[in-house]
């Protein structure tokens, strides 16, 4: 019986030019007064060169940044205190608080735990991924590689490798086929089959369902938001999205026990938060749908497409998938915060809303025992099992197959025969 969860009356996938993904500080105009309010001098003495230093006196510059890192280190200090005495107790209290939001501080018996009969038993698995390319006029080799790994010595390596053939459709004339092959090449760059978006698109979607369908552990670890712009829109292929929302939906609705984390958040809000955060204290901000809310207008595959996708036997149609994704299964996703130690950054967490304080201490068990940076070890561990497995390997496979179709240097990387 085939998986409900597929594109009713599929056909061959359609591709729309959508344009690079927004940010929700693209085209911010900044003015003279913010720049002058922001960095303390006005723009117009920033540009003028008589201004500028020729070379560096290096002691003069160690002072100043000196200077000034102790003043910024100083101002959030005090904006830290500010925050734990008015922002956290009202996270708990906002209309749309998820479950368990709030500031806690992590039970180190329950750490204990976590290491003693999960996390070092492989009750955990970590994935990450990678995406290569070889391209040439004629070729274009995309291998994508996926890693996981589990503290319990078992490990697995996925990889796709996709071919694009630029010139070999039959043209009368070889010189209109080069033209034609180049000006494809110059569509791509606005959004082509396999364009920087759907590139990502392709890996996010291929970590998550190598972690979801070929791990068998209790607790799945993802890394970076599960959420991305990439995967959520499918780099502008309807069924590259549905496919990979599907997969998020099956993460949220059936597995559940997962976590997420993502280093560095952007946002400064979050940032700010999780700086405040003492060791060992972890914060249940709000759900995924609150951060997508900005994508819920777009109106995605509105354009041009007349399909009908099922939703679990609903026939709806392509433009109301994204919205009805964001309101039913992000809104189960809680974001939250941790830190690990007492040098380490805070770092960004996802989780199901109903399982958020148990991934927290899994996160932070594993993260502890990297000190320095307070990230899931095992999430670095996957990171260079997949970088070991996959690094270089394409362009070696192609410089062999090169060799062997008597061009041994038609493609070479310049530093070859130096």
């Amino acid at each position: 019986m085939s998986d409900p969860r597929t594109i009713a009356n599929s056909d061959e996938p359609v591709f729309l030019r959508t344009g690079s993904a927004p940010s929700p500080r693209d085209e911010v105009a900044i003015t003279a007064a913010e720049f002058e309010r922001s960095f303390g001098e006005e723009i117009r003495a920033a540009l003028n060169l008589a201004n500028w230093r020729i070379g560096e006196d290096i002691e003069k510059e160690y002072a100043r940044i000196e200077r000034e890192v102790r003043g910024a280190v100083e101002r959030e200090t005090g904006l830290q205190r500010e925050i734990r005495a008015k922002v956290f107790p009202r996270l708990k209290n906002r209309p749309q608080a998820p479950k368990s939001a709030g500031v806690h501080a992590a039970d180190p018996k329950v750490i204990e735990r976590i290491h003693k009969d999960l996390l070092f038993r492989g009750g955990m698995e970590a994935c990450d991924g990678a995406i290569q390319m070889h391209q040439t006029l004629p070729l274009t080799i995309y291998q994508i590689g996926v890693a996981l790994v589990s503290y319990s010595g078992n490990q697995g390596t996925w990889s796709q490798r996709l071919f694009r053939k630029d010139l070999q459709q039959s043209f009368a004339d070889r010189l209109d086929a080069v033209m034609a092959a180049l000006e494809r090449r110059d569509e791509r760059s606005n959004g082509d089959a396999m364009g920087e978006l759907v590139q990502k698109a392709m890996l996010d979607f291929a970590e998550r369902a190598i972690l979801l369908h070929r791990s068998s552990a209790k607790w799945l670890l993802g890394h970076g938001n599960p959420v991305t712009y990439e995967l959520l829109t499918g780099g502008a292929n309807l069924e590259l999205m549905v496919a990979a929302t599907n997969t998020i939906r099956e993460f949220v609705e059936r597995r559940r026990q997962f976590a997420f984390v993502a280093e560095e958040p952007r946002e400064e809000m979050l940032l700010t938060i999780g700086h405040a955060l003492r060791p060992g204290e972890y914060a249940i901000i709000s759900t995924l749908n609150e951060r997508l809310e900005h994508w819920l207008h777009q109106r995605r595959f509105a354009a041009g497409i007349e399909r009908s996708l099922d939703w679990d036997g609903e026939v709806i149609s392509a433009a109301e998938w994204i919205p009805r994704f964001i309101d039913r299964v992000t809104s189960k996703i809680a974001v939250g915060l941790y830190r690990a130690s007492e040098v380490a950054p805070a770092q960004l967490f996802y989780a199901h809303v109903d399982h958020s304080e148990y991934a927290a201490h899994m996160v932070l068990a594993d993260s502890i025992l990297q000190e320095q940076r307070g990230f899931p070890m095992l999430a670095d561990l996957a990171g260079s099992v997949c970088q070991t497995a996959f690094a270089g390997n394409l362009s070696g496979l192609a410089q062999n197959a090169y060799v062997a179709a008597g061009a041994p240097w038609r493609y070479a990387p310049i530093r070859t025969g130096r």
